[in-house]
């Protein structure tokens, strides 16, 4: 795991990350908390957006700023997309890589705000990408799963690397037992 000031960051491999998060019912003190600790986290780590999952509170919850300041979109869900828009993505749950998605480039999201009031935001490119990025979170799914077959081996390989403490470039750890 990962820490930053407020919360800390789940990673790649933790179980929390693949579980699809719950809507929140009421909207209360402890809701606000757990929103003000998450933009301070998502700050920190330095990121643009920040799913409730990644900090293991399965709620249906996150924050992002894209340059307006932080916002908070509580049970979202995407209801419209169209186009494809190609772009290096990455994510603070499998820090340091990022790889080249493609997504849709407009969508349509509804949810509510902290105050409790119904939000609908068309948004295109980074705006667009981060909703469906942290939506996918929301959803249990990590970005790893959005990438081509490909992409997707050599992101298991770096990650396994991590995991287990090798070198990406000796993957089953095996190259010691020849050099000796």
């Amino acid at each position: 795991m990962r820490c930053v000031p407020g919360l800390t960051i789940r990673q790649y491999g933790d179980p929390v990350l693949k579980e699809r998060a719950r809507d929140v019912e009421d909207i209360d003190g402890a809701v606000a908390s757990l929103v003000d600790a998450m933009i301070e986290t998502m700050y920190a780590a330095p990121g643009m957006g920040l799913a409730a999952n990644q900090v293991g509170v399965q709620r249906r919850i996150f924050v992002y700023d894209v340059g307006e300041g932080a916002r908070t979109i509580i049970n979202p869900s995407i209801v419209e997309s169209d186009g494809e828009w190609v772009f290096d993505e990455g994510c603070l749950s499998v820090p340091g890589l990022s790889w080249e998605i493609v997504r849709p480039n407009a969508v349509h999201l509804v949810g509510v705000d902290l105050d409790g009031n119904e939000v609908s935001i068309e948004a295109t490119e980074l705006e667009g990408r981060v909703f469906q990025h942290e939506l996918d979170h929301l959803n249990g799914i990590l970005l790893v799963e959005r990438l081509n077959e490909d992409q997707r081996k050599e992101a298991l390989k770096i990650l396994r690397s991590r995991t287990l403490d090798i070198s990406p470039s000796d993957p089953d750890g095996l190259s010691n037992l020849f050099s000796l």
